[in-house]
């Protein structure tokens, strides 16, 4: 176990942290016997603000159940210019499976947004336990494409919608996210400046 690491039977909120995985949206539909078995693997790590949870282009895998607090994937070009490509918060995850399933080192890094709790386990350990429970197989890669479809639309959004287009098509689809996310973040989430942001914020009000 990493530094920082603790396993959730031996985390002083575990009862909070095992309410919290089964709201969950891959494991809320799971059985009670599924949910032992994965309670065994996980543990939960915090993180900072602007930590890093993983780095693109590493081959060290891993699935993350966010807890408390706002992840994004964010891809970095050879420059340092950076592009981020999705927000998840509560109940939702990140993951790196579909490198895994490729055989490919990752192609984002993971960060925290802001301060973060997440439950965590190994890529090997997952893909284990999604091999004996094919219900939650079948969910989580209907998830993992939905998200890979997620990240193309708004790549698109960026280049077919102006401005107030690009955020207000932000607001609509990410309700649970609005003021929660740091306007630098989010600016350059929409490929805008701060000061264009909030002009635009100001006139939606």
């Amino acid at each position: 176990m990493l530094p920082g690491m603790t396993s959730v039977a031996t985390h002083p909120q575990r009862n909070t942290i095992r309410l919290q995985l089964k709201q969950n949206l891959i494991l809320r539909e799971m059985p009670p016997s599924a949910f032992e078995d994965l309670d065994r693997e996980l543990h939960i790590t915090e993180y900072k603000k602007g930590e890093t949870l993983v780095r693109q282009g590493t081959t060290s895998m891993e699935q993350f159940f966010i807890l408390d607090g706002i992840l994004k994937r964010v891809v970095s070009n050879p420059q340092g210019k950076e592009m981020i490509l999705r927000f998840a918060a509560e109940t939702d995850m990140d993951t790196s499976y579909a490198a895994w399933r490729l055989n490919k080192p990752i192609p984002y890094s993971i960060v925290a947004v802001t301060k973060a709790r997440v439950a965590r386990l190994s890529m090997p350990h997952w893909v284990e336990f999604l091999d004996r429970h094919n219900d939650v197989k079948l969910r989580f890669e209907h998830e993992v494409m939905r998200l890979m479809s997620e990240v193309m639309a708004h790549t698109i959004t960026l280049h077919l919608l102006d401005a107030p287009g690009r955020l207000a098509r932000f607001m609509r689809k990410h309700q649970d996210l609005n003021g929660r996310i740091p306007k630098k973040e989010l600016a350059a989430y929409l490929n805008l400046t701060p000061e264009t942001l909030s002009r635009l914020k100001k006139k939606t009000r």
